[in-house]
């Protein structure tokens, strides 16, 4: 068990890359957090790595003591692997696009499978005898508010050898990323402070499936990724550095090369007769709007690939999904879902399925209406935010943005939503356009990255990001990441560790947070004021060529005469008789302010 004791923390052996702290003690607390990957003695802490100065004064205590543990799931504590890992939230994640379920080789090639590590039916995940079984995750969903997630996509993130080749995104075909890769660049991970690691996937195009979302055997993995246990060893180097792994899985659809009347319903596993899929009808675009029962039952895909509608409701097909995700999870110690066609699915699937997973689960509801998108909360802890992405994108694409809207929905996620504080918060995706193919404004692109990190929620930030890539629609947003050379000195990756660092000391120092929403105290037409924990941001979209200006905000929560440090810029500001706080904003940056 890991011990986190007053004003110091217990050193982890073998752990070289750390966060180099400040050597003046006098300097603004985050003043030189930026990434550097060295040999160091400091002593070594949770992911947010060097952050003995910026901790300094706070109480810390035995994890089974800490109030933002000691208060959740009705007291119970976390599995022995778990006490080791949940570090009292300052730990990043990883989504982590693995293709798990898609054993389809280096493509649908008319419905045949080319994977090496099937799992065969009659020999399910259960089953493999692992060398060197890995502990159990007990991730609850409440341990999770606290993370930060890394959104990967395997296939474009590293390749074994570290070589860099050659990507063409538009072919959209395999360029060489594997499992390897990612745990041979765990530092560039974790030294931007994310706690979480997560794989993602496409859902349908032509080309080959890089992606992983045409699968057709559930017992296998996709071979181009590598072996099942290149998978235990990337779960085994992320559980070591107290870092979260969420898979990306898809229960919607298989994948078949051809159009629906050429299925061979026996190539699929373990479902190989038609009658566990619904009978092909196309989706139809008016369908998202009144049709949810077309939704469910009809095939998203086109003539090229089809992608069959497993029949959901079939009593074999639930209990086999059910033994399938428990499994998996056990096998390679999945700490999250992230589950993909969410709303193609009918509800009533979802509770068994999360409930045999025992892991946080999120799923995608690609649907801006916060009605219908929260109420598939009602089912699984968490969906993807996309009804505040598409106001956010819209806040700050341009300087004529809409704050308004951005505001009020913000409001209305949270009174809408069973819980918003376990909602995924994102701004980029590999489904969605790069938000510099909207803008080259790199103060725009800061102002919606720290509102991603710091708006509540648990936020995600998709790989590439990081390196400024502007890739517009699927597939020009799946750029591999290597062009970057993987590069820690970029302004915006050293810009997203100082976020991250920010994010995991307010988590410390005032856990309690974790379970209120972010409130807004100020907005006009070109400004928004947050107030979440001890920290109060402030974020604009006038844009790097404007002019400097003062805001004057109310409701931050801080005393009269305090001394509020804007962080990123280490000003001071102190409030008013009367409570107010001034603010100056200098062409157009976002603000960070905390009461030190």
């Amino acid at each position: 068990m890991l011990l986190i004791h007053a004003g110091k923390i217990k050193p982890r052996p073998h752990q070289e890359h750390d966060l180099i702290p400040p050597n003046d003690p006098q300097v603004c607390p985050y003043e030189g957090l930026y990434p550097r990957s060295v040999s160091t003695t400091f002593p070594e802490v949770p992911v947010g790595q060097g952050l003995e100065r910026a901790f300094e004064g706070l109480e810390f205590v035995s994890i089974e003591q800490h109030p933002a543990i000691s208060t959740v799931e009705d007291g119970k504590m976390p599995s022995k692997r778990r006490k080791k890992r949940y570090l009292l939230g300052v730990i990043a994640a990883v989504l982590i696009a693995t293709a798990l379920a898609a054993g389809l080789g280096k493509g649908l090639q008319h419905g045949k499978s080319q994977s090496q590590n099937a799992i065969t039916e009659d020999s399910p995940w259960e089953s493999f005898n692992a060398s060197k079984p890995l502990p159990a995750s007990d991730a609850k969903p409440a341990y999770w508010r606290s993370r930060s997630i890394y959104q990967i996509m395997t296939d474009r993130f590293a390749p074994s050898d570290n070589s860099f080749p050659y990507c063409d995104t538009e072919k959209r075909e395999y360029c060489g990323g594997t499992w390897k890769g990612i745990t041979s660049h765990l530092d560039y991970v974790q030294n931007m402070g994310f706690t979480a690691a997560s794989q993602l996937t496409e859902i349908t195009s032509e080309g080959q499936a890089y992606h992983g979302y045409w699968q057709q055997n559930l017992y296998a993995l996709n071979s181009q990724f590598g072996s099942i246990e290149d998978l235990q060893e990337l779960s085994t180097a992320l559980y070591a550095r107290n870092i979260y792994l969420i898979i990306d899985v898809v229960v919607n659809h298989y994948g078949w090369a051809g159009d629906s009347s050429t299925v061979n319903y026996s190539e699929f596993v373990p479902f190989n007769d038609g009658k566990y899929f619904h009978l092909y009808c196309p989706i139809r675009q008016d369908d998202y709007l009144s049709n949810q029962t077309a939704v469910e039952k009809c095939w998203l895909g086109d003539d090229i690939v089809s992608l069959p509608d497993v029949n959901t409701t079939d009593p074999f097909v639930m209990q086999t999904y059910s033994s399938w995700i428990r499994s998996l999870a056990l096998v390679f110690a999945v700490d999250g879902l992230r589950i993909d066609t969410v709303k193609h699915v009918e509800k009533s699937f979802w509770p068994g399925f999360r409930s045999a997973a025992g892991v946080y689960s999120v799923g995608e509801v690609l649907d801006g209406d916060i009605n219908h998108t929260c109420s598939y909360q009602e089912e699984l802890d968490g969906v993807l935010n996309y009804p505040l992405y598409y106001r956010l994108t819209e806040a700050f694409r341009d300087t004529n943005g809409n704050m308004t809207s951005l505001s009020l929905t913000m409001t209305a996620i949270q009174e809408s939503c069973q819980d918003s504080t376990l909602l995924g918060t994102f701004s980029e995706n590999h489904d969605n356009p790069r938000f510099l193919s909207h803008t080259t404004d790199m103060h725009l692109n800061m102002n919606i990255i720290a509102f991603t990190l710091l708006a509540g929620g648990i936020p995600i930030i998709y790989q590439g990001q990081e390196q400024g890539f502007s890739g517009a629609d699927n597939p020009s947003n799946r750029e591999a990441l290597w062009t970057s050379r993987y590069s820690t000195q970029s302004t915006l990756y050293r810009f997203i560790a100082s976020i991250n660092q920010i994010r995991n000391r307010d988590v410390y120092a005032n856990p309690s947070s974790l379970t209120s929403p972010a409130s807004v105290i100020y907005s006009d037409d070109h400004n928004i004021a947050l107030r979440k924990g001890l920290i109060v941001s402030l974020f604009s979209n006038r844009g790097t060529n404007a002019s400097a200006y003062n805001l004057t905000l109310t409701g931050h929560g801080y005393q009269e005469k305090q001394v509020v440090v804007e962080i990123l810029s280490c000003r001071n500001h102190t409030v008013a008789i009367g409570g107010n706080l001034q603010v100056s904003v200098q062409e157009g940056s976002p603000q960070v302010s905390r009461c030190e």
